[in-house]
């Protein structure tokens, strides 16, 4: 039971109708917390998305008024205090509460004939759900116990490179990657369902875990935990794995990953850096240059040894930024410009591999 700053009472309704006669219909079931979760963290959690998407249809005010959970079953009762709230907060299905996906369902005591006297007993169709990282319309078509929650996407992939590196395990038969509603940006999760369900425990357990850039992949059911592939499935599943680690190796070697790191080539040629003059002129015009696109901590041009001992990345322009977004808008600047009559190559290198002076790569 939450402290008495949860317990509301509802305004023009007599105190014995509000707490017997509605409560059925004003409380709603949500699945699926993670064990860190409290009566406490999920009222203010609800109460904040209910204002974010404009779901306080009783005026002022929170719109939680109390919060049971069980936790050994990881799941709550949430009371709301109004039945037309309660309907709007099964908008919310699918949403993350502290990065896990919760169900959001009717409780088992709801009674939908009784119900539909006391308010309405659909969302509000004018609720604005993008506010809150959810898609009007999306959560239904991907709906059932095999969508599959993916989290942990770097939030450069585009959609197409989630989509082919889902792919990996058979065709998509409902993708949704979540959005920011200002920018447009991905939010670095999504969800999906196969064709063939068969494959939805294969490419969880295949891809969760995998490390993509600077994020480690999580993908589950949406509406349960974690679930191990059948037996008969291990080789299937080794097959799996295998093509996915083999798809971020592509990712990876082909510069499709955006890191800090920018290699140019057919830029410069070895003997335009032989001369001290000249490579200090070329250094120059290439910072200068890159300056143009972000913020450029520094320009790095391998130059041939005097006695002709063999030095890596001889050739290639590396340009550091303080951050992707320079390198990215780099990459796209100046890959497939013609300079000295040759068309620049641009692609993103290893962050690691340019820390440690590893050009060959």
């Amino acid at each position: 039971m939450l402290p008495n700053m949860f317990n509301i009472p509802i305004a023009g309704q007599p105190q014995a109708m509000t707490q017997q006669a509605t409560r059925h219909a004003r409380r709603v079931y949500v699945g699926g917390l993670p064990p860190s979760a409290n009566e406490q963290t999920v009222a203010i959690y609800f109460n904040h998305v209910m204002a974010a998407i404009g779901g306080n249809a009783a005026g002022l005010g929170d719109a939680v008024v109390n919060v049971y959970i069980n936790h050994d079953k990881k799941f709550a009762f949430v009371e709301m205090r109004s039945v037309e709230e309660a309907s709007n907060a099964m908008a919310l299905d699918g949403i993350l509460f502290e990065g896990a996906p919760v169900k959001v369902r009717r409780p088992t005591d709801y009674n939908p004939s009784q119900a539909a006297v006391l308010g309405p007993s659909q969302p509000n169709p004018n609720l604005n759900l993008a506010a809150v990282g959810l898609t009007p319309g999306s959560a239904g078509g991907l709906e059932g116990p095999d969508r599959i929650f993916v989290g942990g996407l770097p939030y450069y992939f585009t959609e197409a490179q989630v989509q082919e590196l889902l792919e990996t395990f058979g065709p998509l038969r409902g993708f949704d990657i979540v959005k920011d509603r200002e920018t447009g940006n991905s939010k670095g999760y999504a969800f999906c369902v196969y064709q063939d369900l068969a494959v939805t425990d294969i490419a969880c357990a295949a891809l969760n875990g995998i490390q993509l850039g600077d994020r480690t992949l999580t993908v589950r059911r949406a509406n349960q935990g974690a679930a191990e592939p059948r037996p008969e499935h291990e080789n299937i599943l080794l097959q799996a794995q295998h093509q996915a680690q083999m798809k971020k190796l592509v990712y990876e070697v082909g510069g499709a990953i955006p890191t800090k790191v920018v290699c140019l080539t057919q830029v410069v040629s070895e003997d335009d850096l032989r001369n001290d003059e000249e490579y200090k002129d070329i250094l120059e015009d290439m910072t200068f240059e890159g300056r143009k696109y972000g913020n450029l901590v520094q320009a790095v041009i391998p130059r041939p040894h005097p006695n002709g001992v063999p030095v890596a990345g001889v050739g290639k322009v590396f340009l550091e930024y303080a951050d992707v977004d320079g390198s990215t808008n780099a990459k796209a600047g100046m890959h497939g410009r013609r300079f000295d009559g040759k068309v620049v190559d641009a692609v993103f290198y290893p962050e690691k591999k340019f820390a440690d002076g590893e050009y060959d790569g």
